[in-house]
């Protein structure tokens, strides 16, 4: 079985990136068009668009890869999982959204990510790990 789930791209972190590359863009026109900018900002949004498109999450036999474009990648033992908990926790992760999930794994370890189908993610991992709690805000559920 392998399945891959894209990372959410959430307005709340791609609103205000663009908003401020075009605010750079726009000043830069207002102060000379000095082309080195425009070129550091273009190469900029290229790589955040790269990393937005191309977060995901895939299930492979009894393992989670966690891939964000070239920079990130992460494999997880799916048995180690012990809790996956909803969150809007800003810490540097591979999530493209603020619609998180948190999974704690091992002993102390938390990645967090933001699968676009968050039930659909959830309830593959719950079929390889039942043992995964999990934290939810509709209801909580062991």
């Amino acid at each position: 079985m392998s399945v891959t789930y894209r990372s959410k791209i959430g307005l709340e972190l791609a609103i205000p990136l663009s908003l401020v590359f075009i605010g750079v863009l726009i000043i830069n026109l207002l102060d000379g068009k000095n082309w080195i900018i425009f070129a550091i900002i273009g190469i900029l949004s290229a790589f955040i668009t790269h990393l937005f498109m191309m977060t995901a999450y895939s299930i492979h036999d009894q393992r989670l890869l966690i891939k964000a474009g070239f920079v990130f990648k992460k494999t997880l033992d799916i048995s180690s999982i012990t809790l996956i908990r909803e969150s809007r926790n800003l810490l540097s992760s591979p999530a493209a959204s603020l619609d998180r999930l948190e999974i704690h794994y091992d002993e102390g370890s938390l990645i967090v990510v933001s699968p676009k189908e968050k039930k659909a993610f959830i309830n593959a991992l719950k079929a390889i790990n039942p043992r995964i709690v999990l934290e939810m805000k509709e209801a909580k559920t062991k």
